[in-house]
C-alpha cells in the first residue's frame, strides 16, 4: 500500500456516533474538516498536493460518508466530533494535530479547539461567525430535499456563496458531487445551527492556538465580515486573502490554496 492510498479509521464521539476519517500521506498530522453540502471527498482536489508534506486525516462529518448520525443534532455535537478525532490522532501519533477547516466546518473546528489541548495550529477558511443565510433559507432547501430534488438543494447553496455557472459545472464534474447530493438532507439542520450561533469574543480572549484565517478576495461579503470579526477576537490571528478566489479555492486554485496552508503550517 502506498502512502497516498487512504486508510479508513474511526473514532467514537461522546454521544456514541462513529466518525470516519481517511488517513494518507506522510509527515505531521493534519485533520481536514469539510463544510456544508460536502463530505471528505471534497478534499480530493488538494489531497495529492498535501500528501507529500503532511499525513492527511480527512473526516466525514456526521450524517454522511463513513460516519454515523444521531437522532438529535447540534453544533456542539459536531464540535465534539472534531475534538474526538483530534484527540484520537494525537493519541496515535504522540503529537498535537494541525486542523484545516472550511465554512461551517470551520465553525465546528473553532468550537472544538476550545475544548481540546491537542491542536497545534488552526486554519479556518471563510468561517461563518455571523449568519450568512437569508430568512427562510433552511426551509427552502429542506423543501427541495423533501420534493426529491437534492441536487437543486446543493445548487441553491452554491448560488448563495456566489459560485459562477462555470464553477458549479466544475463542482458537478468532481467525484465529490455524489457525496454532496447524498448529504443534502444535512443542509437545513446545519443552516439552523449556524443562524442560532452567537459568537462571544470574550470566550476567545485567551485563545493561544496559532490561527490562520483564509479568505478569498471574492468571498461573499458576509463571510469576509465574519473573518474580520474573528481576526479581531483571536489574539495573534493571521489573515491571508487569496487574489481572484471566492469560497471554493480548493476547487478553483488548488495549488494556491495548498501553498498558503503549508506556508503557515511549516513556518517555524
Amino acid at each position: 500500500m502506498t502512502d497516498s492510498t487512504p486508510v479508513l479509521e474511526h473514532a467514537v464521539s461522546p454521544d456514541g456516533t462513529p466518525i470516519g476519517y481517511r488517513r494518507s500521506g506522510r509527515g505531521p498530522a493534519l485533520l481536514l474538516v469539510h463544510g456544508t453540502t460536502a463530505d471528505a471527498s471534497r478534499w480530493e482536489t488538494v489531497r495529492p498536493l498535501l500528501d507529500p508534506h503532511v499525513t492527511v486525516h480527512a473526516m466525514d462529518r456526521r450524517g454522511r460518508g463513513a460516519s454515523g448520525d444521531a437522532p438529535g443534532y447540534s453544533l456542539a455535537a459536531e464540535a465534539a466530533d472534531v475534538a474526538t478525532v483530534v484527540d484520537a490522532i494525537a493519541a496515535a501519533t504522540g503529537r498535537p494535530v494541525d486542523v484545516l477547516a472550511h465554512s461551517y466546518g470551520a465553525l465546528c473546528a473553532l468550537e472544538a479547539t476550545a475544548s481540546t489541548t491537542a491542536v497545534r495550529r488552526l486554519v479556518l477558511y471563510d468561517p461563518p461567525i455571523g449568519s450568512v443565510t437569508p430568512p427562510g433559507f433552511a426551509d427552502r432547501v429542506d423543501a427541495l430535499v423533501e420534493q426529491g430534488r437534492p441536487e437543486d438543494a446543493v445548487r441553491t447553496v452554491f448560488a448563495l456563496i456566489g459560485m459562477s455557472p462555470e464553477q458549479v459545472g466544475l463542482a458537478e464534474s468532481q467525484p465529490s458531487w455524489t457525496g454532496r447530493v447524498a448529504a443534502a438532507h444535512t443542509i437545513g439542520r446545519e443552516t439552523r445551527e449556524e443562524e442560532a450561533y452567537r459568537f462571544d469574543p470574550l470566550r476567545f480572549a485567551t485563545f493561544t492556538v496559532p490561527t490562520l484565517l483564509l479568505a478569498g478576495d471574492d468571498s461573499p461579503p458576509d463571510l469576509l465580515a465574519s473573518t474580520a470579526t474573528l481576526a479581531a477576537a483571536l489574539p495573534g490571528a493571521q489573515v491571508v486573502r487569496m487574489a481572484g478566489q471566492g469560497h471554493v479555492a480548493m476547487l478553483t486554485a488548488p495549488e494556491l490554496f495548498v501553498a498558503r496552508v503549508l506556508a503557515f503550517l511549516q513556518d517555524p
